[in-house]
């Protein structure tokens, strides 16, 4: 196919677009689309205000990095490949497209898919061993923290969270321009004391936690401080979103009530996601908890995405009616333990001064180095050597705790898991 150019200038002159239709024009050409910026000033755009304290997610950044040929990776949160259910999700998407193909391929309501929405408030009404008045399907659990502060947030409003937390949710947070304020943490996660003390100083319209399995430190708050949890969020009338995407992924101990199981008034939250038992391919995940916070989320979501894949809704629906979760849950749970127990055994060789988490479940371990060590250095020189994590400041609500850094286990082999943990114990060996 003969090769045609087509250019356009932009009308300040300041840039220009080459395109190509047909094969490559030279050898190096990357793509047929090429844009050649000139002398271009970003100043001219008047970005919203809003992405002020927002740069960007520092993970997605590593993830761009740790694609390189080779890399071992302990810096995402992914599923491990063995542990995504294709030849089933195969099987299921094309029975449900020859049975009600025409439908699951049109639009849908904002409400949600309603053979799903009828398992899947059957499922959570089971997991929790509570009554759940309405449940939202969305598309992932991150855009359940992105409804509800859609619906509550008004910039300056303080959110309380737990310090540190998970990353991606605090950026939501941050572009509706809440107030965070870090609630203090022990070795069981938030310390009640502190968090009574920051709802009566900061007056917070909500507190963020993932109590089971934090991410990233893997820490799982105890059954009595997620009944005072509760108290308190009735008692100073504060919603809680409680964030619980790892909560079937325990390898040891024995399951703990939601925080939502003992909420009396309405004021508990709680977002769910299928994405760390099915898939995170899907997009599917939901909100329970009170109508009315329910019904705004719903408005919120009208203008996000009208509403969540059905054929992915379906699928999942046909999980839940099929009972598939429970063996597939244990399969997964049984690789994933092995590969935490092992990670676990060889930070126990690590240097003297080096602590970390040991989690019951879910994908991480905390680690904390001694304290004039900083985790930046350390991951460049680790990425030399063809391992990635993530730096834990970048969890931090206020920066600072260079010392720190997240570790993942699920995505990596045993193999890996021995050659890199290897790796990191000869560097901090070199630079404590």
């Amino acid at each position: 196919m003969p090769v045609t150019a087509f250019e356009c200038k932009s009308l300040s002159g300041s840039a220009e677009w080459k395109w190509y239709r047909g094969s490559s024009p030279s050898e190096g050409t990357a793509s047929f689309f090429e844009r050649r910026v000139r002398d271009m000033d970003s100043s001219q755009f008047k970005f919203a205000h809003r992405f002020d304290q927002v740069s960007g997610s520092a993970i997605r950044e590593i993830f761009k990095v740790i694609a390189q040929p080779g890399m071992i990776s302990f810096a995402g949160g992914n599923p491990s490949p063995d542990a995504l259910p294709d030849e089933i999700v195969r099987e299921i998407s094309g029975e449900v497209l020859r049975d009600n193909g025409k439908t699951l391929l049109q639009y849908g309501a904002t409400e949600g898919y309603m053979p799903f929405l009828e398992s899947l408030k059957a499922y959570v009404q089971d997991q929790l061993q509570c009554n759940i008045p309405a449940v939202l399907p969305v598309t992932g659990s991150t855009q359940a923290m992105d409804l509800l502060c859609k619906s509550l947030i008004d910039p300056g409003d303080c959110i309380l969270v737990e310090n540190p937390s998970f990353l991606g949710n605090m950026q939501c947070m941050k572009l509706y321009q809440a107030r965070l304020v870090p609630v203090d943490s022990d070795d069981d996660g938030m310390m009640m004391e502190d968090l009574e003390e920051k709802i009566c100083r900061y007056h917070p319209k909500m507190l963020y936690t993932i109590p089971t399995f934090q991410n990233p430190t893997g820490k799982t708050l105890p059954a009595d401080r997620r009944k005072k949890v509760a108290e308190l969020a009735g008692k100073y009338q504060m919603v809680v979103a409680e964030d619980d995407p790892y909560r079937d992924l325990r390898y040891e101990g024995s399951p703990l009530l939601s925080i939502k199981s003992f909420d009396k008034d309405g004021w508990v939250m709680f977002l769910g996601s299928f994405s760390k038992i099915i898939s995170p391919g899907l997009r599917v995940g939901f909100i329970a908890g009170h109508p009315d916070i329910i019904r705004k989320c719903t408005v919120g979501k009208q203008s996000s995405d009208v509403h969540t894949a059905n054929l992915n809704q379906a699928i999942v629906d046909q999980f839940l009616r099929r009972n598939l979760l429970p063996d597939h849950i244990e399969k997964v749970c049984a690789n994933y333990g092995k590969k935490m127990s092992f990670m676990l055994s060889k930070l126990q060789n690590f240097p003297e001064g080096v602590t970390f988490t040991k989690p019951q479940g879910g994908l991480f371990i905390w680690v904390e180095l001694p304290s004039h060590m900083d985790a930046l250095s350390l991951l460049n020189k680790a990425i030399e050597k063809k391992v990635a994590f993530v730096p834990g400041t970048h969890f931090c609500v206020d920066g600072g705790h260079l010392n720190t850094i997240r570790l993942n286990f699920s995505n990596s082999t045993i193999e890996q898991i021995d050659q890199g943990m290897n790796v990191l114990n000869d560097l901090i060996i070199d630079n404590i």
